[in-house]
């Protein structure tokens, strides 16, 4: 797979199938990345599941924090990366392991996150994948949110936004209740 370039099709599919996303290296600082990107995931009805061995027994969003996915109740759909390139290889080798214990299916890699031997572990076992990329920013682009600030998301339609019942700024991918 090319992972310079996704299909739309590709990432919609993704996001709009997963429920349960575990986010290794969740921050309990707001102004983090993972912090905000938790938040807004939360808010679009996933469970995101913080995994952070510093943080470990607390609270990050009102969700409980573990050490490593090992200690993740399951299910997990997406286990997002938001540590650096290098670490992501043990990272995808630990859920490679879980796989099937927990029900993975993606190896979610964040911006600026590229590991291309981790990817093609993921891809072996089975998993999808997604380098250098933030579920946060492509769910806000496909559903057209995003472009309420004025950001060319590049899609170009029609069609009106799928809302979520929320309120007439909360859209949703197809698919995705």
């Amino acid at each position: 797979m090319d992972h310079d370039r996704y299909a739309d099709t590709y990432i919609a599919g993704i996001l709009a199938d997963a429920r349960t996303i575990a986010m290794v290296g969740a921050s309990a600082v707001t102004n983090r990345p993972s912090y905000f990107a938790m938040k807004y995931l939360l808010g679009k009805g996933y469970e995101v599941i913080p995994v952070n061995p510093n943080l470990a027994g607390d609270e990050i969003q009102h969700r409980h924090v573990y050490p490593k996915l090992a200690a993740v109740p399951g299910p997990v759909d997406i286990v997002d990366i938001f540590r650096h390139s290098a670490a992501a290889a043990e990272v995808v080798r630990e859920a490679v392991a879980l796989k099937d214990k927990l029900g993975i299916k993606v190896i979610w890699m964040q911006l600026g996150v590229r590991n291309a031997a981790a990817a093609a572990e993921a891809e072996a076992a089975g998993l999808k994948v997604v380098m250098n990329r933030c579920a946060k920013i492509e769910y806000g682009r496909l559903s057209g949110e995003i472009g309420w600030a004025g950001v060319n998301v590049g899609i170009l339609s029609s069609r009106r936004p799928l809302l979520s019942g929320r309120g007439v700024q909360d859209h949703v991918i197809a698919g995705k209740p």
